[in-house]
């Protein structure tokens, strides 16, 4: 039985079939487009005049798992109407098959389709008709599949498959953006054949012990204990994580290129059944593997490519029973390039051509500011030591995904572009298909978004909005450019060249270096740091920004030899405290001085006119303050008691309420571990829920659960009591435990002393 989405695509596709030749269908990994292919071909050759159906896979490894979902809808391999064959096998065995005319070609993984070994397949068949599966229609150089494909029919989103329950949610955990790793992966030069980053320069770069260790650190931190799956960058890469994850207690194992065909096999099903806790891959795993219990993935190799992060990440997106959500664990920072899996994706524009499939810079900073546009959804968590931010859990997945729907990140789909006037000879503007400024400008030497750069009939340059408003005057310029991050560069007549700001209109005569943060971005020329703010703020950069400090919805900058310039919410701050200046996320009016923290996270501010403001990551900003106050109710040292006091109280509630959440979450968790068994990995034991491992093999003895507890052995006769997510409650230094139903434990210190202690429930 298909699931009705998959009915309703199904519906498509045999309506488009009457009207074209080849049709490629974009369905996300993880919503069964094998299962979805297997019943087309099975009505197909019902069909009195279907004989013979071919499905072509881009790997060989992928023919047999095809083979078993075609086969259980009664078309086995016997049969001989339907043929599954590599595309590697079948370019070397044209000429055995030449007497053959299948009347459907399926090709499974279609965006490998424009690969020199299917071109034949064209040229030999080309009255018949081909059907592409793929999660990804999309290709890194921007190439379309119009020329193999005559239309494409695309799915549901994975946002909406989450939203509907058929696909798992996530928590999703990323570097910091001013982390070591995250600098090595922007550092990256080289690029490969296929434009994507050199292997050879990142395993330079980061197939490094300490990097691996970082890695190690990230699973033990967001995914201790569960099944998961690693993409390393290279052979060496992925067997250095697998030994580094083995000496320290995780059962990993490596599986490359090179791995013999029939131990991948016996592999592969030792980390079904749970016998692995961790593979650890190069690009063995990204399409077709199929494993609906992974836990956790673990991103540790740097790509430009769309298709493979998604195909990656779509590893975790099944879902099974037992299984309440994927960790995303994003070690290279691809959330940066990409955005959240959930992100909106124009697979059409993608399909014809006119979008690479590729990462773009500013995707995650165009997701936060939606969020705080639509809904104000807290999307990330507070920092913590590891070098590793939280983006968003599974509780507020949902949240996230109402705040942000069908909202394209970090790709504008309607951009601003000049058109000519064929009588006057003039240009004007349009927005997509709508004129917005009639013919005016003797040129338009470049666009961005919703600005554009034109010459007048005077020869002055100016830039313009949408609507033709002057926005800015730039004189005579002989060439004109738009850069990343709204940095404009001009060429006046005598050849130098200059740079404005967008943001705020100031100009530089050197090449601003923009220095992103998660939210804010400042400017780096001739050894200074400025705002973007249009009442500017500068000082002197120092080496390595150890003074910039970000917190998501406001950047700090410290000035560590002088004292606070402003009031101070804490009064020792003002004699023994620093100056400090912020700049708020999302304002480009002017910069703050910063006057302190208060216990739930907001701060106070106070502008370059004197007035204080509280700022937080939801509401903004509100005014509260002023040096001159008219009432006492703006006086600074009236108000601040009262903000502190109501600031406690709120930090108070949610600190409780954080904790009573993660108790009750971890008390469901516990109830439904408790028929956990005991299982045995080389001379260890540790704890099993079906195939799944709550419990890592690290200890000598492990007994049945009684409730939420479990009695281990670390060391011989010496015993202690574990809780069922391996959380120690009592030390192993007793030679005898007894755990009762009552939530107690009798333990047995040496013959003849024992004592008695409360677990409680």
């Amino acid at each position: 039985m298909l699931r009705d989405y998959q009915s309703h695509i199904k519906e498509h596709i045999l309506s488009f079939g009457e009207r074209h030749c080849n049709i490629i269908v974009q369905m996300p990994t993880g919503t069964g487009k094998t299962h979805l292919l297997a019943s087309i071909i099975y009505d197909h050759l019902k069909e009195e005049q279907s004989q013979c159906v071919w499905i072509v896979a881009h790997r060989r490894e992928l023919v047999e798992q095809i083979e078993e979902t075609v086969a259980r809808y009664g078309i086995s391999k016997e049969d001989g109407r339907v043929k599954v064959m590599s595309i590697q096998w079948l370019s070397r065995h044209w000429e055995d098959l030449k007497d053959e005319r299948p009347s459907l070609i399926v090709i499974d993984e279609a965006h490998h389709a424009l690969a020199e070994t299917y071109q034949e397949l064209w040229l030999r068949y080309q009255e018949t008709k081909k059907l592409g599966m793929t999660a990804t229609p999309c290709r890194l150089n921007g190439k379309g599949f119009t020329d193999l494909f005559d239309t494409l029919i695309t799915s549901n989103s994975i946002a909406d498959f989450i939203r509907q329950g058929w696909l798992s949610a996530f928590d999703y955990v990323s570097i910091r953006p001013n982390s070591e790793d995250q600098m090595f992966v922007d550092n990256l030069q080289k690029r490969g054949a296929d434009g994507d980053f050199q292997v050879k320069e990142m395993d330079a770069v980061l197939n490094r012990r300490p990097s691996i260790e970082r890695l190690y650190e990230s699973v033990r931190q967001y995914a201790d204990g569960k099944k998961g799956i690693v993409y390393a960058i290279s052979i060496d890469h992925a067997r250095n994580i697998a030994g580094y994850y083995k000496e320290h207690g995780m059962n990993a194992v490596a599986i490359d290129s090179k791995t013999p065909a029939k131990e991948r096999k016996q592999l592969v099903e030792d980390f079904k059944k749970g016998r692995i806790q961790v593979l650890v891959n190069v690009d063995v795993f990204s399409e077709g593997f199929d494993c609906p219990d992974v836990e956790f993935i673990q991103l540790a190799r740097p790509t430009l490519s769309l298709a493979k992060y998604l195909q990656q990440v779509g590893r975790g997106l099944r879902k099974t029973d037992g299984k309440d959500c994927c960790v995303m664990i994003d070690n290279v920072g691809l959330y940066r390039l990409f955005g959240l899996p959930t992100a909106y994706r124009d697979w059409q524009a993608m399909f014809e051509g006119r979008l690479a499939g590729k990462g773009y810079a500013n995707m995650a900073r165009t997701a936060y500011c939606q969020t705080a546009r639509a809904e104000k959804t807290e999307i990330t968590t507070p920092q913590h030591d590891d070098g590793m931010e939280t983006i968003v859990t599974h509780e507020k997945l949902v949240d996230y995904l109402n705040a942000v729907d069908n909202i394209p990140l970090g790709i504008k789909q309607d951009n601003l572009k000049a058109f000519k006037d064929r009588v006057s000879g003039l240009y004007g503007l349009k927005l997509g298909e709508k004129i917005t400024v009639m013919p005016l400008y003797t040129e338009v030497l470049g666009t961005d978004g919703c600005l554009a750069v034109v010459r007048l009939n005077n020869k002055q340059v100016c830039i313009v909005d949408e609507q033709g408003g002057i926005t800015a005057r730039l004189g005579r310029c002989s060439k004109v450019k738009f850069m990343k991050d709204r940095i404009l560069s001009m060429t006046g007549g005598n050849g130098h060249e200059t740079y404005m700001d967008l943001y705020n209109g100031k100009l530089y005569t050197s090449k601003p270096k923009v220095l992103d943060f998660k939210k804010v971005q400042l400017l780096e020329v001739d050894g200074f740091i400025y705002s973007r703010t249009k009442t500017k703020y500068r000082a002197k950069a120092i080496r390595g920004n150890r003074n910039l400090f970000d917190y998501g919805f406001y950047l700090r900058i410290c000035d560590y030899f002088s004292v606070p310039r402003c009031r101070q919410v804490e009064e020792d701050d003002a004699r023994w405290g620093y100056d400090s200046t912020c700049i708020l996320a999302g304002d480009y009016e002017t910069y703050y001085r910063y006057c302190g923290m208060l216990a739930d996270g907001s701060i106070v501010v106070e502008d370059t006119a004197g007035k204080y403001f509280l700022v937080d990551e939801c509401n903004g900003k509100r005014y509260i303050a002023c040096e001159n106050p008219n009432t006492p109710d703006e006086d600074f040292n009236t108000v601040i008691p009262h903000l502190k006091a109501e600031a406690s109280r709120r930090a108070s509630m949610r600190s409780e309420k954080e904790k009573q959440e993660e108790e009750d979450k971890r008390q469901k968790r516990l109830a439904g571990m408790q028929q956990a068994e005991p299982f045995r990995s080389g001379r260890k034991w540790g704890l099993k829920l079906g195939g799944r491992i709550v419990v890592p093999p690290v200890y000598r003895n492990i007994l049945a659960p009684v409730g939420n507890y479990c009695a281990v052995e670390c060391n011989p006769c010496q015993w202690g009591i574990i809780m069922l997510d391996g959380k120690v409650v009592v030390e192993a230094n007793y030679s005898k435990v007894e755990i009762r139903d009552d939530g107690t434990a009798r333990l047995t210190v040496f013959p003849g002393k024992e004592k008695v202690v409360e677990l409680g429930t």
